[in-house]
């Protein structure tokens, strides 16, 4: 767990949130994402399931939630299952979660080993009515990999034909959308680190350095205050902003070249989404939001070369949007990123980005 840790309440709540969605005599079942593999024996790091996360906290790969609020046993309504640890295991991929330290991140009391999944599931869902698995559910989403939960429905599929299957993400989507108090809370870190990250890049972008070494500033930022990248980072220069897409990161950043970034940290796994695009890279200053723009990327050092005049000529041409990645709404209020609740009667989690238009005596010619 790289992320400072968050109160176990939080995750509590969550879970009773869900609960009071679901029909009577059901049984909920959260997976863990796959370990994306490469070539040969090589994998990847784990990308976390984030409906696990926000149920439970754990980041942890082949992690199994079951919730069970209808269970005789009052042991069997909150179940969570862990990969048991060995010697070689821990030899080869360093520690894993004991069960006190499950609990303690969790809240929940009933801690498994994965090897006792089988017995107990087929116990609870012969008692059950229901079953809600989960799935990824996006229109956007081009799914051409089978993955965990996709086998796990299909394996359940094959025992239980007879059972009234539910889909769980439609619930989550309505549950995450609406942020508690922790949430926006930990959403206003992940502003803050990202605030931070545009702060050492307006200190550091000259032209002539490339396009990879200013995402590797991001990197040094983000990481050393403990997050990662939200998504994968667009740092274009020059043409490259045209490109809606753009990952390549890897181009020098001539001198009058405009500089997209399109970067933000996540941490823990709440998300932010920070755009600008810079006035023109100098000979004697930097690529940078110029002053008068309300948002979080002003930094006296980075505008000192320039005269009014021509700050001001830059702020028409600049741009920042905030706005929400999976998890909220962000707004630059002065010169901090500020992360807001949704509010109750907004059922999408992203609307739609403010768009910046050039003056039209700015524009170039057509043809």
């Amino acid at each position: 767990m790289r992320h400072a840790p968050i109160d176990p309440a939080l995750f509590v709540s969550n879970r009773e949130r869900l609960r009071s969605l679901l029909l009577p005599g059901s049984l909920v079942v959260v997976n863990a994402n796959d370990i994306p593999q490469t070539n040969s024996d090589g994998t990847l790091r784990i990308v976390p399931n984030s409906d696990l996360f926000w149920l439970t906290g754990v980041e942890q790969e082949e992690s199994v939630l079951l919730l069970f609020p209808d269970a005789d046993d009052k042991r069997m309504r909150e179940i969570l299952f862990l990969r048991e640890t060995s010697d070689l295991i821990a030899i080869w991929e360093g520690h894993k979660l004991t069960q006190d330290e499950a609990r303690a991140v969790t809240g929940i009391e009933n801690i498994q080993w994965l090897s006792q999944l089988p017995q107990t599931l087929h116990r609870l869902a012969c008692e059950a009515s229901h079953l809600y698995l989960n799935s990824n559910e996006h229109k956007r989403a081009e799914v051409v990999v089978e993955s965990r939960d996709a086998r796990f429905v299909r394996w359940m599929q094959e025992r239980y034909p007879l059972h009234s299957y539910q889909r769980l993400a439609p619930l989550m989507h309505r549950l995450r959308v609406r942020k508690s108090d922790a949430e926006v809370a930990l959403l206003q870190d992940a502003c803050d680190i990202t605030k931070a990250g545009f702060e050492r890049v307006c200190r550091f972008v000259r032209p002539g350095v490339n396009e990879r070494e200013v995402e590797a500033e991001f990197a040094h930022e983000f990481i050393r205050r403990r997050a990662g990248f939200a998504y994968n980072p667009i740092i274009a220069s020059g043409k490259s902003a045209c490109v809606l897409h753009y990952i390549e990161n890897n181009s020098p950043c001539h001198d009058g070249d405009l500089l997209l970034l399109d970067v933000a940290a996540s941490s823990p796994r709440r998300s932010v989404t920070a755009r600008t695009a810079s006035p023109p890279c100098r000979r004697a200053g930097s690529c940078h939001a110029p002053p008068g723009s309300a948002s979080a990327l002003r930094t006296p050092s980075a505008v000192t070369t320039r005269t009014p005049a021509a700050a001001a000529a830059a702020s028409r041409q600049s741009a920042m949007v905030a706005e929400s990645s999976v998890t909220g709404n962000i707004r630059p209020s002065g010169s901090t990123l500020v992360a807001t609740p949704r509010a109750a009667n907004q059922s999408t989690v992203s609307r739609g980005c403010q768009r910046w238009k050039a003056p039209r005596s700015s524009r170039p010619p057509r043809g």
